[in-house]
């Protein structure tokens, strides 16, 4: 791995921290705050070469998917009722609007889950 990777990797990973500092006006803060602490986490150990990045990226995948499972009712709601805007403000004035920001949010976990899955597969298994 080239250090131009290692040093997208942890950026990668502080802004996952970021997303996990700001998650404390949240309604569920603690559960937002652990799911991007842990992407964050996995991304320093991806900088590192670490294996472990795999196994949690395969964990954080796994939970991520039934997450959005779960949530997956709410954002059929939110199609059904025209797709309303999820970002016009900051607070959100309904649940369905926090549902599709929390989906977005796994899947964003989920695309950076299946990367690393994918780096370590091409890169440091090969070691």
């Amino acid at each position: 791995m080239s250090p131009f990777q290692k040093n997208i990797y942890f950026v990668i990973s502080g802004l996952f921290f970021l997303f996990a500092v700001v998650q404390w006006n949240d309604p569920d803060p603690i559960i937002w705050m652990i799911f991007y602490g842990a992407m964050s986490l996995i991304y320093i150990l991806l900088a590192l070469e670490k294996k472990l990045a795999y196994y949690l990226s395969i964990l954080m995948l796994i939970t991520c998917i039934i997450n959005m499972g779960l949530i997956l009712p709410e954002i059929m709601k939110w199609i059904n009722d025209g797709m309303p805007s999820i970002v016009q403000s900051m607070k959100a004035t309904i649940p369905t609007i926090e549902y599709t920001r929390e989906f977005l949010g796994l899947l964003l976990c989920i695309i950076a889950c299946v990367w690393v899955i994918r780096v370590h597969k091409t890169t440091i298994n090969n070691k």
